[in-house]
This record gives C-alpha cells, structure tokens and sequence, in this order.
C-alpha cells in the first residue's frame, strides 16, 4: 500500500475515548524500547510521525495514527519497564485489555521482539494473552540487523519456539537502517485489509 497520507489523531488513556467507528485498526504491542515507533515511522516513511525517545516506558497511553483515511495504526504503551510503579504497570495492563476487547473484531496485532534479545518471559505472556482473545499476532523481529547474517535464522527460529508459535507460523525480521522486512510487514497489512473489506462487502451483500 502506498502511504499517501498519515497524521497523527490522538493519546487515548482512558477506554471511553477509544476509536471505535467501523474502520480496521492495526495494533503494535512489544516491550518497552523494542522500537515500535521506529518500525510506525518506517512504514509510512516519516521520520518522526510516532515519538521516539531513547527513555523506555515513554509511551503511557494508546497513540492513534490515521493512515490514507484507510486504516489506524495503534501503538500500545511498552510493557515491562520496571521502573514504574505497580499501579501504573496495573492500569496499563487494565487500558489495553479494555482496547483488545472493544476492537476484537476490527483489529490485527503486530508485535514486536527483540531479535537480539530474543523472546522474553513477558513477550511470552504477551503472545499467551493476545491467543487468549482471540489474536493471531503477525510477529517481527526488531533490531534483526544487530544479529550477524548467520545467527539470523536461528534467532528467528528461536523466537517461533520460545513463543510457542505453529511450526508454519513466520517471524519477520525487520532492521531499520536498511528496511529489510518492510516489504513483508505490509503484505501482512494489505492481506489483512483485503479480508477485512471483503468481509464487509460480503455482510453487505447479505443484508442488501
């Protein structure tokens, strides 16, 4: 898909304020600091469209990204920074359990794993809890440039593994100096939204 228009729309942090009208969203979830607003820039090709800091834990609220009047893209507040207290961890946990329930039906999920990290307990739990409601996550390996081309496949493999994913299921690996794994993450975009509008037509078909 070609990005002809992105602007940024709101911070969201309370569930009453969610976007919920109809259009499909695209969700990024990941650790803090795993680089969910280099990968956002990336993709709609703006330098600084989402906010990058170099300070894990920035991003405390819901970010939405209104792309060619198409599509949101929503970037969830990092999860495990620990220097934050309990209750804000808690009430981070509270907003985006609410967000996955009200767009359930309207929503991918991508997210995000450290490729040279590789996948933590808590990305673990990540992925346990979006299968638990009912997400399928489309996951990419960040940072996959910091990994030498010959560890590249078994980091990859490792990350499938670790995250409990089918054996068919593909991690993508994505570096943000040179791109490499863009092209892939928008097919998995665009193959969304083409089922998405599909399914669409076809309620209305049914109901015309």
């Amino acid at each position: 898909m070609r990005v002809k228009s992105a602007e940024y729309l709101r911070s969201v942090v309370r569930p009453d304020d969610f976007l919920v009208d109809g259009r499909p969203q695209v969700a990024f979830v990941g650790r803090s600091n795993v680089g969910k607003s280099t990968l956002l820039n990336r993709l709609v090709g703006r330098n600084a469209l989402a906010r990058i800091s170099s300070k894990p834990g920035r991003t405390r609220a819901i970010n939405y990204f209104d792309i060619n009047s198409r599509v949101y893209f929503v970037d969830l507040p990092g999860y495990g920074y620990a220097k934050v207290s309990k209750k804000e961890r808690r009430s981070w946990a509270d907003l985006m359990a609410s967000y996955f329930e009200k767009v359930a039906e309207n929503a991918m999920v991508i997210q995000l794993v450290d490729a040279k990290v590789g996948a933590t307990e808590l990305d673990q739990q990540s992925t346990e809890y979006l299968s638990a409601v009912g997400f399928e996550p489309v996951v990419v390996a960040t940072k996959s440039d910091r990994v030498g081309k010959g560890k590249r496949q078994a980091a990859m493999s490792a990350i499938r593994r670790d995250l409990g994913l089918p054996a068919g299921a593909r991690v993508i690996p994505f570096a943000a100096p040179t791109g490499d794994g863009l092209k892939d993450i928008w097919k998995s975009i665009e193959q969304y939204l083409d089922s998405f509008e599909n399914r669409g037509s076809n309620q209305g078909s049914t109901h015309a």
